[in-house]
Parts: C-alpha cells; sequence; structure tokens
C-alpha cells in the first residue's frame, strides 16, 4: 500500500490521525491562501468550494513531490453571513471578532481531499453550525488573556477541545469536523482501500 503524508503542519489534524492509530508523515505544504481565497470571493465562490480548493492545493503541492504516497490535504474555513473569517492577526482582531460573532450562528467547512500520482482521487468537505453565547465584553477579555496566543492559529479565536467549548450554547455537527478534519469519513475511505485495517 502507498505510505500517507498528511499535507499540514496542524498540530491539532497530527493528534487526530495519531490518536487514531494510523501510521502517517507529515510534510507542510506551503500555498498562497490568502490569494487563493481572495481569487475564489471575487469569482463568487462559495465557502465549501473554497475549503475544498485549499485543501486540494496543499495535496497537490505535496504530491508533486512525492507521487507514489497517498497525500491527505485539509483545510477549514469560517462563514459568518455570507462572508469569510480568517485567522486573528493579533489578540486585538481576535477580540473584535469574537464580538463580532457572539449571540449569533456561524458555520465551518472542513474539507479533506486526497491525491494519488498527482490526482486526486478522494473529497469530503464537512460542515458544523455552531451557536454562540451572548458573552460579556468581560468574559471575552478575560477568555483572550487566558488562551492567547494559543488559539492564534484557530480560525474562530477559539479551540472547542479547550475553554472554547464554554462559548457556546450549541453545535450542530460532527466534532471531529469542528476541529478542522472530517475524521469519520476519512477513516471509512482509509478502511475501503484496505490502507487501514477495519
Amino acid at each position: 500500500m502507498p505510505a500517507l503524508i498528511l499535507a499540514t503542519a496542524s498540530e491539532v489534524r497530527q493528534s487526530l490521525l495519531k490518536q487514531s492509530g494510523i501510521r502517517f508523515k507529515t510534510q507542510a505544504a506551503r500555498i498562497d491562501e490568502a490569494a487563493i481565497k481572495a481569487a475564489m470571493l471575487q469569482e463568487g465562490a462559495t465557502p465549501h468550494d473554497i475549503a475544498d480548493a485549499l485543501a486540494e492545493y496543499k495535496a497537490r503541492k505535496v504530491s508533486q513531490k512525492h507521487a507514489d504516497a497517498m497525500v491527505i490535504g485539509c483545510d477549514q474555513v469560517l462563514e459568518f453571513h455570507g462572508k469569510l473569517l480568517s485567522k486573528p492577526k493579533n489578540v486585538e482582531a481576535a477580540i473584535s471578532q469574537l464580538i463580532e460573532l457572539r449571540g449569533h450562528s456561524h458555520k465551518l467547512h472542513s474539507a479533506v481531499v486526497i491525491y494519488e500520482n498527482e490526482q486526486p482521487v478522494w473529497r469530503h468537505v464537512g460542515q458544523v453550525r455552531l451557536e454562540m453565547r451572548n458573552l460579556s465584553d468581560d468574559y471575552i477579555a478575560q477568555y483572550m488573556s487566558r488562551n492567547w496566543p494559543g488559539i492564534a492559529d484557530s480560525v474562530g479565536a477559539y479551540k472547542l477541545e479547550q475553554e472554547g467549548v464554554r462559548l457556546f450554547s450549541r453545535v450542530e455537527g460532527d466534532y471531529f469536523t469542528v476541529l478542522g478534519l472530517p475524521l469519520l469519513e476519512l477513516i471509512g475511505y482509509l478502511t475501503q482501500r484496505g490502507v487501514i485495517e477495519g
């Protein structure tokens, strides 16, 4: 069977695969996410399609160097009232983002694309809807002082697997998809292909 390569530097995604007992290597794919997002938004692409495209760009980039491997590309975008929010650049931006999101619901689109021999062979985009509590300014400030910069790499300025769970009143969808990897669907495909036992 081909070797598995995860085309991301995300520690959370690496941890999810490791804890699942899946053997893989890691090689981060360097792509210009901001430019890709901007171009696709200008063309009227949906958040679903943007997440899918970003995951595919990562898988393709690594597959070009490791054509004999099965390369897993992943990405996640946050959709709020029809627009995309990006990872906050600093603590002030993170606070502003939580103030904007509080009392409302938003969606996370988490995509995974697998490449083999420089060609896409499988893809899936999971979607989760999260409803944020109407948080006070004081709590947001305290939350940020306790959790920054640990949440700087999170698109929503929160991590559900940590204190971020306290920000929400409702989560509709798969937990792994919130973390940025539709793990159950990925395991299903790898099992069906015989890459992992099951």
